[in-house]
C-alpha cells in the first residue's frame, strides 16, 4: 500500500523535510500544527488559546485536504511549553471536538520562538 502526502494550499506550509499530513488506506496521519496564520505565516497571538484555535484551524483543514473530518479524528497529541498551559487548552479544544473525545497525550517540552502549542493527530477515515 503505498502513502500519499497531502499539501493544502492556504495552510501553513512545512518548515522542513516532512508532509502536512500522509494518507494511507484510510489512515491519516497529521504533522504538527500550530498557531501560525497561514497567509502571514505570523503567530496569531502570545497567548496558549489564541494559539490552540489557530492551530485547530489548521488542522481541520489538512484534514479536509486530506478527505477526512474532525469526526475522524481517533488520537491528537498536543504540546505546550508550561504545564498551567495544559488547562488553557480544553476550552478552544471543546469548541471544536465532540464527545466521545479523541484519545489525548499533552506533554510539556521546548517549543521553538513564540509557539505555545502544537497538535498533531491520526485520524481514520470512514
Amino acid at each position: 500500500m503505498t502513502s500519499t502526502a497531502v499539501l493544502v494550499p492556504g495552510s501553513p506550509a512545512p518548515s522542513g523535510p516532512f508532509s502536512q499530513a500522509l494518507v494511507r488506506g484510510n489512515i491519516v496521519a497529521l504533522s504538527g500544527q500550530v498557531g501560525m496564520d497561514p497567509q502571514t505565516r505570523k503567530y496569531v497571538s502570545d497567548d496558549v488559546a489564541g494559539q490552540t484555535r489557530q492551530a485547530l484551524a489548521n488542522l481541520r483543514a489538512v484534514l479536509e485536504g486530506a478527505g477526512a473530518s474532525i469526526a475522524d479524528v481517533i488520537s491528537v497529541r498536543v504540546f505546550v511549553t508550561k504545564e498551567e498551559h495544559i488547562k488553557l487548552v480544553n476550552e478552544p479544544y471543546k469548541e471544536v471536538f465532540a464527545e466521545p473525545y479523541p484519545a489525548r497525550t499533552a506533554v510539556v517540552v521546548g517549543l521553538p520562538g513564540r509557539m505555545l502549542v502544537e497538535i498533531d493527530a491520526i485520524a481514520v477515515k470512514v
